[in-house]
Formats: structure tokens, C-alpha cells, sequence
């Protein structure tokens, strides 16, 4: 018999590299970024029963009603799965407990959406296959693809529904700096100018990055200070909040051996070989930016 009630965690997520690429007719950008997943989580708890959606959520500024992705993956899960499963799919219930800051460019809301979406799957009997879950998840955004597939780390290309498994991270603790105020993807697209360069897209170094495990498995020679880890919509959001040029070199005088802004930002990262340096950055930074966080790459166990 399946469970009523369910609690899964929805991991944020890090780009190791984002460039963009183009732009379709209807607006979207096409891209090529390397992600990971990281573990700092989303906890929610999903109980079957009732009708239709009802939605809380512990986190200040959070939206509880349409305007969120979990109640949006509940809502379109339910009218897609309806009737085809022995299961009723009338209605559930659901609690979002947010540890990942919100609109801080690590995924919180798409891996929030994909976690709804593969538990609402559980709760009501496999009702859609994962194609099905797939394209649902493509309605909601476009990181939510990477966040319903199993693999820790992936190169998206597309809008970042076309994903290539990758081997995860290894080797790395790694340190999250938000600095407290929300940065909109949409802003942040709009307001990039795509220009025309040579090699804009880097997809090639890219793939060559993540080919194989001999590149992940010793992490000094995927990822040194001279590696070119790199973020286009960094020239935008910077340029509005030059704090976080700073706050990327202050992760690298703590001996970060790189240091990155993720996805639209505001959270900048800094990848550490030396666990204890990590500690002290993630100690000195903490004080001043009250969401600081060591986390570890996902799957490099």
C-alpha cells in the first residue's frame, strides 16, 4: 500500500559554468551551463487527501498560493494524472519548510517543483511516467528537468531541458554566499545583451569538461585557478550589485581555488580543496551575511 503522507528534500544546486548561447522566438534564452547539485535543502511533506491543492510554507516573503512552483507542480500534476490511476487523485496537502533563500540563483523553487511533481507520482500510484513528469516539468521552469532527473551534476543545453549526465564533483567543499536581498531570473535575462562573439558558447570545452571520470576524479586537474569557470549573467547582475565582485575575492583570499557567481545570483560560491579553509571562510563570512552556508557536492561519495 503507498504512504498517505511523504517527506522528500529538494536539493539547491550551483552553475560551474553558464554561457548563453541564443534566443528563441518566444523569448526564452538557449544556453549551455554545467550544474550540480549541492545539500542544502528544501524539505516538504506531501499528504494525500481532500481536493485540490492546500499550500503553507515556513519562510518569510514566500508566496502561498499560484504564484509558487510547488503549488503549481501540485496543481497541473493533479489535472494531468486525473482518471488515470486506481488511485483517487482528488487533493493533497502540503508543507514547504524553505532553508534555500529564495531568487538567489540556486534553483530552490525548480528543485522545489520537481520534488512536488516526483512525490505526487508516488503518493498517487505512478499515475504519469516519467516523460509525462518530464514535460510537466519543462512547463514550470526550465532548471526543473535537471532537478527530476537522478543525476547530481549535468550539462544543460536548450533553455536547460536537454540534459547530459554528469559525473558529480568530487574533491570539494564548497561555500554559499547570499547577501540578503532577491535577484529576479527574468531581470536578469532580460536585461543581458546577448552579444556575438567567437566561441561564445564554449560547448566544447564544456563537454570535454564533463566527458569523463578521469576529469572528476582527481579534482585538481578538472578544476584549478587557472580553469575558465564562467558566468555570462554575471556582467549583468554585478553591474547592479558590485558587492558580489567583492564578496567573490574575499572567497578567494580564504583560499577558494575558484570563486563564481550562481546562475542569475545573488549567491556566489567558492570551491575549496582544503575543508578547513572552508570552515574559517564560512565562519568570517557568516557574521555579516547571515546566509552562509558549507555544503557538499551531491553524489561525490
Amino acid at each position: 500500500m503507498r504512504p498517505a503522507q511523504v517527506t522528500v528534500r529538494a536539493p539547491a544546486k550551483i552553475n560551474l559554468f553558464l554561457r548563453i548561447t541564443g534566443r528563441r522566438p518566444d523569448g526564452y534564452h538557449l544556453l549551455s551551463t554545467w550544474m550540480q547539485k549541492v545539500d542544502l535543502c528544501d524539505a516538504i511533506t506531501l499528504t494525500a487527501g481532500g481536493k485540490g491543492v492546500r499550500f503553507s510554507c515556513t519562510g518569510d516573503g514566500v508566496p502561498v498560493d499560484h504564484n509558487n512552483l510547488v503549488y503549481r507542480a501540485a496543481d497541473i500534476f493533479l489535472l494531468a494524472a486525473r482518471g488515470r490511476t486506481g488511485a483517487p487523485v482528488s487533493g493533497v496537502a502540503i508543507e514547504l519548510t524553505k532553508n534555500i533563500p529564495a531568487a538567489a540563483g540556486l534553483g530552490g523553487g525548480s528543485s522545489d517543483a520537481a520534488a512536488t511533481l516526483r512525490a505526487m507520482n508516488g503518493l498517487f500510484d505512478d499515475a504519469l511516467t516519467p516523460d509525462e513528469l518530464a514535460r510537466l516539468g519543462v512547463r514550470l521552469g526550465a532548471d526543473v528537468p535537471f532537478f527530476l532527473a537522478d543525476s547530481p551534476a549535468a550539462l544543460a543545453t536548450g533553455i536547460g531541458e536537454i540534459l547530459q549526465p554528469a559525473p558529480p564533483l568530487r574533491g570539494y567543499s564548497v561555500v554559499l554566499v547570499n547577501p540578503g536581498f532577491p535577484v529576479s531570473t527574468r531581470w536578469a535575462y532580460q536585461t543581458f545583451a546577448l552579444t556575438k562573439r567567437e566561441g561564445a558558447s564554449n560547448l566544447p570545452i564544456l563537454q570535454e569538461c564533463v566527458a569523463g571520470d578521469a576529469h572528476f576524479g582527481d579534482s585538481s586537474a578538472m578544476i584549478s585557478p587557472d580553469t575558465p569557470l564562467v558566468n555570462d549573467l554575471e556582467t549583468v547582475t554585478i553591474a547592479r550589485y558590485p558587492l558580489l565582485e567583492r564578496l567573490k575575492g574575499e572567497l578567494l583570499r580564504c583560499g577558494a581555488v575558484q570563486a563564481l557567481m550562481s546562475g542569475s545570483g545573488p549567491t556566489v560560491f567558492g570551491l575549496f580543496a582544503d575543508r578547513d579553509k572552508a570552515e574559517a571562510c564560512c565562519a568570517e563570512c557568516k557574521p555579516r551575511f547571515a546566509a552562509t552556508y558549507l555544503v557538499a557536492p551531491v553524489g561525490e561519495k
